[in-house]
């Protein structure tokens, strides 16, 4: 083979052989001392070098659920992870699982809960997880273990959730005699007898109200008997309400749904506020059950418990919507991590209210006072404070000294604005079925004066 060497050719070989050179590899003395301590894992007898020790594993279950309502398409069912250990049941500690009639939902092999949407397993699986979410969510608020009502003087016994626990029953309540929370299934008022049932325990808004009654009262127990005043009753059942609220704000997918089904704007309709929308719409109602958007004053509402509690997370839904327009720097920070902020602050904000409130008779006036003090002792920004003062004083909760326009002043009790008269009673006609439950409206203690009456004869 000939090679041409003429003038041309000599100057393509000296510039692909200039070409190369960046190409060939120089160790350097850090480069072979990398090899060493490479070669010194893998070779026999030789020193291995020390790595750090592995850390725990983490425990739980993935499972699915229905985010919302199985009404609002916008998020449907997802599959979630619950930390910690879910067992056959699906039970833990805190909580444990019951359907009627057939065997605990086991997990599969790789120890999750991932049942067939529509089933027994699942609805039983879906009430679960809601109620441990709902519980997990206020323990991480109160950074505290948080007990039943029941669990004093020693006594661990768990919840007991029923998801279907009230056949054709249109309601659900939580029961502290039973230990238990009980949710009901119906069909559509006017339906034929063969159309599809509604079940409640699907409803993510339902079971964290009825959960919410139930965390309430295990901190504040004797709010749940009707012989408190009418304002007591409404922060009971408004809890409930604001519960549903909170557990959708403290789930990152719900709160991304919320910013762009709103755009940004939560005064415009949106999931966040309208409540149980399945169970509202099959009553004909177009926001749900209750719609936490609204503009209810104490002056309207009477001593019915429902509407009243429609004034206390009215006054929230707007503080909510006040902080977030105030936080928002949509150039600086994410709108649904802004949001997903807020709404964590508030839930912690309006649940160490509750628990510095009075044992009994606690009014709205005291809820709201209690949280302009705390939310200064947080140190958070003096329109904050405003913004609780202004919309309690709309709702005619409070009496503010100065113009709303003005910024609230620290240090000062603000007095309550409608007040109950000392001997009104309240009306719980149109609540759920935890405040209508006979253990505490009183007849259980009728009945057993009745039966004492009787043994003296």
């Amino acid at each position: 083979m000939q090679t041409n060497t003429n003038g041309h050719d000599a100057t393509m070989m000296h510039a692909v052989q200039t070409l190369r050179v960046p190409f060939v590899p120089t160790p350097t003395g850090v480069y072979r001392q990398h090899r060493k301590a490479m070669r010194a894992t893998v070779e026999p007898g030789a020193v291995r070098v020390p790595s750090p020790p592995p850390g725990p594993l983490p425990i739980g279950a993935r499972a699915l659920i229905w985010k919302q309502d199985p009404s609002v398409d916008e998020i449907g069912i997802r599959k979630i992870f619950l930390p910690g250990a879910t067992l056959l049941g699906p039970r833990d500690a805190r909580i444990v699982n019951g359907v009627p009639g057939l065997p605990p939902v086991s997990p599969n092999a790789m120890g999750d809960f991932i049942q067939t949407p529509g089933t027994d397993a699942f609805d039983a699986v879906h009430t679960y997880a809601v109620v441990r979410q709902t519980f997990t969510m206020y323990q991480r608020a109160l950074n505290s273990v948080l007990p039943w009502q029941w669990n004093t003087g020693g006594n661990t016994d768990p919840m007991h959730v029923f998801p279907h626990g009230l056949p054709d029953t249109m309601n659900a309540f939580y029961s502290r005699n039973q230990k238990a929370l009980r949710f009901g299934d119906f069909i559509k008022p006017g339906a034929p007898p063969n159309s599809p049932r509604i079940f409640t325990c699907r409803s993510l808004d339902i079971v964290a109200h009825e959960t919410g009654h139930a965390v309430l009262d295990g901190l504040k127990p004797q709010w749940l008997l009707d012989n408190n005043p009418p304002q007591t009753g409404g922060l009971h059942e408004s809890f409930g309400d604001l519960t549903a609220i909170f557990l959708m704000l403290s789930q990152l997918d719900q709160v991304e749904a919320i910013i762009a089904q709103t755009k940004s704007n939560l005064h415009n309709k949106t999931f966040l506020a309208d409540l149980a929308e399945e169970f509202g719409l099959a009553l004909g109602r177009p926001n749900g059950l209750r719609n936490a958007d609204n503009d209810f004053k104490l002056s309207e509402v009477g001593n019915e418990v429902h509407a009243i509690s429609q004034v206390f997370t009215g006054a929230i839904y707007d503080i909510l919507a006040d902080i977030f327009a105030f936080e928002r720097q949509p150039a600086q920070r994410d709108d649904a991590a802004v949001l997903y902020t807020v709404g964590q602050y508030l839930c912690s904000l309006v649940l160490r209210a509750i628990v510095q409130a009075p044992a009994s008779a606690a009014t709205y006036a005291d809820v709201a006072n209690k949280m302009l003090l705390i939310a200064a002792q947080d140190g958070k920004p003096a329109a904050y404070r405003t913004f609780i003062r202004n919309r309690f004083a709309v709702r005619e909760v409070l009496v503010s000294p100065t113009p709303l326009s003005e910024p609230h002043q620290d240090g000062m009790a603000l007095k309550p604005a409608v007040q109950d008269d000392p001997d009104t009673a309240q009306n719980r006609s149109a609540c759920c079925g935890t405040m209508q439950h006979a253990e505490y409206t009183g007849a259980y203690e009728a009945i057993e004066r009745e039966l004492a009456a009787l043994k003296q004869r």
